[in-house]
């Protein structure tokens, strides 16, 4: 379970946060749709909730 949570969940977990990223970045750059920017931001911070605990998991995991 350590394995898969720290070689292959985490990083796909940071990966979705640094698209969400990039995603937004480029919306603000574009003057894009304030609506899009707000969902966007939403979702970062949800895939980042998720990464944080991903990498919690993990952390508890190697510790057992």
């Amino acid at each position: 379970m350590t394995t898969f949570l720290s070689a292959i969940a985490l990083p796909v977990a940071l990966f979705a946060v640094t698209v969400v990223l990039l995603l937004g970045l480029v919306n603000m750059m574009r003057g894009g749709s304030p609506n899009t920017s707000q969902r966007l931001m939403r979702l970062r911070v949800l895939f980042q909730f998720v990464a944080i605990v991903i990498a919690m998991l993990a952390i508890w995991a190697m510790g057992r």
